[in-house]
C-alpha cells in the first residue's frame, strides 16, 4: 500500500546554484547538506511545515536549462498568494503565468526557477 509521496527529487547540473535559488529568492528553509554518491555529488534538503520533502541533488547527465519545464510541477502550498507571489516576483523570478483561480481548489501562480523548472504558488480554499 502506498502510504504518500515522500518526497520530490529536482536533479541539476548544479545543485548548489539552484538551491541557493530555492532559499533566497523563495525563501525556502534548507534543513540538510550532504555528499552523495561515489562522485561526491551535492544534495540540498529542504523539508516543509507539511507536505513532502524537496530536495536538490547534482547529476551528471543533467544538462543546461529545462527544456519541457511543463512535464512536471510541483506546488509550495502559500497562506497569502497574492502577497507571496508579489514577493517572488519581487525578487526577480520570472513569472510564468499570473494567479488564477481553480474552482473547487484555490488559486495558483506559475514561477521559472533557475534552471527553468516551473513551480506553482498556490492558496488552497478553505474547508
Amino acid at each position: 500500500m502506498i502510504r504518500g509521496l515522500e518526497s520530490i527529487n529536482l536533479f541539476s547540473e548544479n545543485a548548489k546554484n539552484l538551491a541557493k535559488f530555492y532559499e533566497e529568492k523563495i525563501g525556502l528553509k534548507s534543513t540538510i547538506e550532504a555528499e552523495m554518491g561515489e562522485k561526491g555529488e551535492e544534495l540540498y534538503g529542504f523539508e516543509m511545515k507539511e507536505g513532502s520533502a524537496l530536495f536538490i541533488i547534482d547529476h551528471s547527465k543533467v544538462k543546461g536549462k529545462n527544456s519541457q519545464p511543463e512535464r512536471i510541477l510541483f506546488n509550495l502550498e502559500v497562506d497569502d498568494i497574492e502577497k507571496e507571489s508579489k514577493r517572488v516576483s519581487d525578487a526577480g523570478v520570472k513569472k510564468i503565468q499570473d494567479i488564477y483561480h481553480v474552482e473547487g481548489y484555490g488559486y495558483i501562480a506559475t514561477f521559472e526557477d533557475a534552471d527553468g523548472n516551473y513551480f506553482q504558488l498556490v492558496q488552497v480554499r478553505e474547508n
